[in-house]
């Protein structure tokens, strides 16, 4: 697939090494249940952490991908559970389709409210992010905070707020799986996960990178 050079590196001998190393991973990778788009998601997944376990631990919500481009084109907000991932994220990608990112997980506010209800802050971050107005029609991305995950899912099925699309691949041993596998079970918003304890920011960056690469190439 032939994406725009918007979204891909800025320098030809970056192109070359980045495309060098995908045709890798696809052939070390062998055989994968993903559709083309998806596998363009899962491949630059497995390039940013050299774990091709990704290949078959990454699941998808049948309109993730579709969900996913129509979010990036339209410019929707990104909210993340910490400020790695905003960090991480390109900005000459996002500014190239008006797309914001937010995260709360250090605000004194936040804080405050994590310790006077004894919750955490990635709770208190998310619940503050809908107050913003941020999480309905916006890209949710979580990928250090279990508790965040299970706080998306709970403002989903008990307050009824609509996200475009929740990238749920938190990483860690207490509640990883289980915030992930609870946002499965959601079938009419669109979500993207990794099964099982293995996450993380970087895989959230990739994702949304890939995401971002699509919606250039869809829109060329």
């Amino acid at each position: 697939m032939q994406l725009n050079i918007i979204t891909e590196q800025l320098t030809e001998a970056g192109r070359k090494i980045e495309h060098s190393s995908f045709d890798i991973v696809t052939k070390e990778a062998g055989e994968h249940n993903y559709s083309e788009q998806q596998w363009h998601l899962v491949r630059r997944m497995i390039h940013a952490t050299a774990d091709f376990e990704f290949n078959g631990l990454t699941e998808f919500h049948p309109l993730a991908i579709e969900a996913g481009i129509k979010a990036i084109n339209n410019g929707c907000p990104i909210t993340a559970d910490v400020e790695m991932i905003c960090v991480g994220l390109s900005k000459p990608r996002l500014q190239h389709f008006g797309i914001t990112t937010h995260q709360f997980i250090s605000d004194d506010d936040v804080i405050t409210k994590a310790k006077a209800e004894n919750t955490t802050r990635a709770v208190q971050a998310m619940r503050k992010a809908h107050s913003n107005k941020l999480l309905d029609g916006g890209i949710i991305g979580v990928g250090n905070a279990p508790t965040a995950l299970l706080e998306v899912k709970r403002l989903i099925v008990e307050e009824g707020i609509k996200p475009a699309i929740v990238i749920g691949m938190p990483v860690g041993f207490v509640s990883a799986k289980e915030s992930k596998d609870e946002l499965a079970l959601i079938e009419d918003i669109p979500w993207i996960i990794t099964r099982g304890r293995k996450g993380g920011t970087t895989l959230v960056v990739s994702a949304i990178h890939a995401l971002l690469a699509l919606a250039n190439s869809d829109g060329a």
